[in-house]
């Protein structure tokens, strides 16, 4: 059959403009619908103009702690809509970069919604049906509403909080994963009186039990209320704002109210169910470990399918996509080991089990943990206790898992995933020369286990 495209790409966010790129690489003749703006979330909405406002939260600690050593430093002040035209001038930069790429490529930017409108094809908003040997989407997530007590509607989502004309004053964040607590942590530090709000009983729910209790102790030495075992009742207009009311009867004035109670994949009205796409419970779309859905011509990859939602794995998706389907190479993307951070201050770095993974399993393993005070907050006199954690297998000393909660986690821990990744042991960490002075180091120079957890001892505490 003769088709107008060999792909045609639903959604131009981080993992649609790599398979679009790497197809066209191929000799495929390629085209991309995105009814909003190229970059997609991440770009767009997500984790860099939020990385962006981070870096500017963090400059009120440096201020202060410059004095200690020997800076005097005048009378700083913070202005909000500079910031925010910033971070809009750096996005149209970087949005203007992705439309280059996929020009170089040649791949066509139809810049519409589209729908699926058979295993072949497309349906675009002006009514034009498109043919192509293979459809990849790529449509991401969206933030998921509230609507289930009164006042909902007044509420905002992390779209709309990268747009404020105004630094609220008093903000109250609901939620407790990466997007609610990177909120809550930057606006704090921009000196927003902030509350966060969580039903669970800590925040960051699957991270490791000590990360968990470490930043939350972090977070509330720089002022951020956490407030866990806490739902929203009600919210309603004041004359100077908003006032949330709690199940457990708390009243807290806001100026605005975030809501990030997670994200849900970006599947309605795309005519998947229609086309006889497999969706989940959620709404995700059912692929296989090739990205293939229940329609062999039909791919998605990315946080539409609902696997791990971060934007490297989209990408990496997207590029064994784009190899395998048009480049011949059969790449498979292994989900495993995944590293990744959580941008709050002090941030988090993370890769492979956490200690209620490990246990579970049964075996002996043995805990490295240290918490120290980072050479650069000596002068400067702040209170902050960096933590790390190293998991290891009793058995063969293999590391299972790093965590570290602390200044430049993030960065340490890019590099840490690819020894764990390798499957490096204990004595391979403690075999590494440490550069000193680091906080780095202390990753190499933990000797002795904090804790030994005999295989029969986890096996028989799971009993109970």
């Amino acid at each position: 059959m003769s088709f107008d495209y060999d792909l045609f790409v639903i959604g131009a966010g981080s993992g649609g403009v790599r398979a679009a790129r790497i197809a066209a690489g191929h000799g495929a003749r390629v085209a991309v619908a995105e009814e909003s703006r190229i970059g997609g979330t991440c770009v767009i909405r997500g984790c860099v103009p939020k990385k962006l406002m981070v870096y500017a939260s963090r400059f009120a600690d440096e201020f202060v702690d410059a004095t200690g050593f020997g800076w005097t430093i005048g009378e700083a002040r913070f202005d909000w809509p500079t910031l925010i035209a910033n971070k809009d001038i750096e996005i149209a930069r970087l949005e203007g970069l992705y439309r280059q790429t996929l020009g170089r490529a040649n791949v066509a930017i139809l810049p519409q919604r589209a729908v699926v409108a058979g295993p072949n094809a497309v349906r675009l908003a002006d009514g034009t049906l498109i043919s192509a040997r293979v459809i990849l989407i790529a449509t991401g997530g969206w933030p998921q509403s509230a609507r289930d007590f009164p006042g909902a509607e007044l509420t905002i989502s992390s779209n709309e909080m990268f747009d404020l004309p105004a630094r609220p004053r008093r903000l109250v964040v609901v939620g407790g994963g990466y997007i609610a607590v990177e909120f809550a942590s930057l606006m704090a530090g921009l000196g927003t009186e902030t509350t966060l709000l969580y039903r669970g009983e800590q925040i960051l729910r699957g991270f490791d039990r000590d990360v968990r209790n470490h930043l939350t102790g972090e977070l509330e030495k720089r002022g951020l209320d956490v407030r866990c075992r806490e739902r929203i009742k009600a919210v309603s207009r004041m004359t100077d704002g908003l006032l949330v009311e709690t199940e457990n009867g708390a009243r807290i004035e806001a100026d605005q109210v975030l809501m990030a109670i997670g994200r849900v994949p970006n599947t309605a009205g795309l005519g998947l169910a229609e086309a006889g796409i497999r969706l989940d419970a959620k709404g995700a779309i059912v692929v296989d470990a090739a990205s293939q859905t229940s329609v062999p011509s039909i791919y998605a990859v990315g946080d539409v399918t609902d696997r791990i939602n971060l934007t490297p794995v989209a990408i990496r998706e997207g590029h064994a996509f784009a190899d395998s389907v048009f480049g011949g190479r059969g790449v498979i993307v292994d989900h495993r080991l995944v590293p990744t951070a959580v941008f709050t201050t002090p941030e988090v770095g993370t890769v492979g089990m956490t200690e209620d993974e490990v246990a579970a399993k049964g075996g002996a393993y043995d805990v490295y943990r240290s918490t120290f005070r980072a050479m650069r907050h000596t002068l400067g006199g702040r209170n902050e206790r960096m933590l790390m954690k190293i998991l290891v297998d009793a058995v063969d000393d293999r590391v299972l898992g790093v965590h570290i909660v602390g200044a430049d986690a993030g960065e340490m821990i890019q590099l840490i995933g690819i020894a764990v990744k390798m499957g490096a042991t204990k004595a391979d960490f403690d075999a590494t020369m440490a550069v000193h002075p680091t906080a780095s180091e202390e990753l190499v120079t933990m000797r002795s286990p904090s804790e030994h957890h005999p295989a029969r001892a986890v096996i028989a505490s799971h009993a109970l």
